[in-house]
């Protein structure tokens, strides 16, 4: 407890922006580097320290972004290097940090290292990415399957081989089982390290490496046909081999020769698993995502369980973290309703741990409808009878109420939501009881009390409807006490010499009040109380 003082990453929040989406600042209709900076004040006002970035590398957009042609420059529909660097250095100036997103698993098709790869079966690049002959009877060389839908090996008449993609077809992965890719890699994250970023997210960090034998994926029992058509196979030997930890502990290595640096992963597995990308003396990422408040289902007990098995899966010393939405998933809003939206952002922010906010969520932002012919994502234009396209939940941030909701003067890139009228920041930012007033509350309460931030976590209660702990350090003691239901409850103190003060609350009017015994709590009601000594 006592390094999160002076650890950035412990301390502060972590705020997603999906630049696209976040402010256009030329009327192009996409959002760019020097819209975000123009926004920097309003983060510093919101409680925020930290930025990630969402890619702007160039791109042929197969995926938006997640499809990189150079790793060592900016997409112009963003900026320049120089309208980079002049971020970096605001983002600095306001004593905040600035991570990047780094996509190493696959790049698109149209990259150079790629298009030399693709050109001969002799070329010097060949064994960068993953090719393979086709079977006997001319099919694929095994049952792999792609998240965005379909074989994930496509064929290169060429050359006569398919290469692998774990996603798109225009989005090859690399064979980091090469050490030409992983120096190459290497010297990009160290060019922007150099150039003053402060950390990486690591894109789809459990998929690097993949089986040596390339054996088939066992199939899936629990397959349902509402999902993805990925999940009919568990990605046994295509994902989350043992080899990725020596990679992971590279990456670490490159990170350690800087100060105060940082890198998450991005990491899609269960507790057990997830836990072991901390690494052998926690020389592996300083953060695995931890996308559980994503994943479960908004259900008291089960999240309540969740929280107890989390902690105790975490080895020694290794550091928490909370996130409750981002670009690849639906809005928190949209999946539990704006009411208990408010809910989730109080026990978000009241848990152990580094916290990431994906942006718009602290003004109630929720998922778009997005009309057929204006679709652009790949996973959903592959798969609509599924709904699982994420245009949705990238759509532009709601900043006023004027006809393009303070985004853009253009035409935006994807539609806006009809409700950013009501529901945008100059709207909330002067009203006590909005959402985004609550999350600047809980963001500052957080930021000021060890106990929130760095305390430990004491499970009190939990039922069908409302879950309890305490948060503790020294002399301090917070209860957290939250109804994930519409309907009332009741919590009921274990001994009736409880006392406390309502510190911060849904219902903002009851904040100041004491409370002590049982306490009614209305649907959708949240409440933190500074117990007494």
């Amino acid at each position: 407890m006592d390094d999160v003082k002076d650890t950035w990453w412990k301390q502060g929040i972590i705020y997603q922006i999906y630049p696209r989406s976040f402010q256009d600042s030329n009327g192009d209709g996409i959002g760019d580097l020097r819209g975000v900076l123009q926004r920097l004040d309003y983060l510093r006002w919101l409680g925020v320290r930290s930025l990630w970035l969402s890619p702007v590398y160039p791109s042929p957009n197969a995926d938006f972004g997640y499809d990189i042609s150079d790793y060592v420059n900016i997409d112009p529909v963003f900026g320049t290097l120089a309208d980079f660097d002049a971020l970096v250095d605001a983002v600095h100036a306001r004593d905040m940090k600035l991570i990047m997103d780094l996509v190493p698993n696959h790049t698109s098709d149209q990259h150079p290292w790629f298009l030399e790869s693709r050109s001969s079966r002799d070329n010097p690049k060949r064994d960068w990415y993953i090719w393979k002959d086709a079977r006997e009877d001319g099919g694929y060389p095994n049952n792999w399957l792609s998240a965005f839908g379909g074989s994930a090996w496509e064929w290169d008449e060429k050359t006569g081989q398919f290469y692998y993609h774990a996603f798109d077809k225009a989005q090859p992965d690399l064979n980091w089982r090469n050490l030409e890719v992983q120096r190459a890699m290497f010297d990009v994250m160290r060019f922007w390290l150099d150039r003053g970023v402060d950390g990486f997210r690591v894109d789809v960090m459990w998929h690097l490496i993949k089986d040596e034998q390339f054996r088939d994926n066992p199939v899936n029992p629990d397959y349902q046909p509402h999902m993805s058509t990925f999940h009919q196979l568990l990605p046994l030997y295509s994902t989350d081999q043992p080899e990725v930890h020596d990679i992971v502990r590279k990456m670490r290595d490159v990170l350690e020769t800087y100060d105060d640096r940082m890198i998450i992963g991005e990491i899609y597995l269960p507790i057990q698993q997830l836990v072991t990308y901390y690494g052998v003396d926690l020389k592996g990422v300083h953060l695995p995502f931890n996308f559980q408040l994503i994943v479960l289902p908004w259900d008291s007990m089960t999240i309540s369980s969740s929280l107890v098995a989390y902690e105790a899966a975490l080895p020694p010393q290794a550091w928490p973290n909370w996130v409750l939405s981002n670009h690849d998933k639906p809005r928190i809003t949209s999946r539990v309703g704006i009411e208990q939206a408010a809910v989730a952002a109080m026990l978000l922010l009241t848990l152990r741990g580094t916290i990431t906010l994906y942006y718009g969520d602290e003004t109630g932002m929720r998922d778009v409808a997005v009309p057929v012919e204006q679709m652009v994502d790949p996973r959903g234009r592959n798969m609509p009878d599924k709904n699982l396209g994420r245009d949705p939940q990238r759509t532009p941030m709601q900043w006023d109420d004027s006809p393009k909701a303070g985004f853009t003067t253009g035409e935006p890139w994807l539609p806006i939501d009809r409700v950013s009228p009501q529901r945008n920041v100059a709207v909330q930012m002067d009203d006590p009881g909005s959402l985004l007033s609550l999350y600047r509350r809980l963001i500052y309460l957080r930021q000021k009390e060890k106990a929130l931030m760095a305390g430990d976590v004491i499970p009190v209660y939990s039922d069908h409807q409302l879950i309890s702990f305490v948060r503790a350090a020294d002399e301090t003691r917070f209860l957290i006490v939250l109804n994930l239901t519409h309907r009332p409850c009741y919590f009921k103190a274990e001994t009736e010499s409880f006392r406390g003060t309502t510190e911060v609350c849904t219902a903002g009017a009851l904040e100041g009040t004491s409370v002590e015994g049982t306490i009614a709590l209305e649907g959708d009601m949240g409440m933190i109380i500074r117990l007494e000594a």
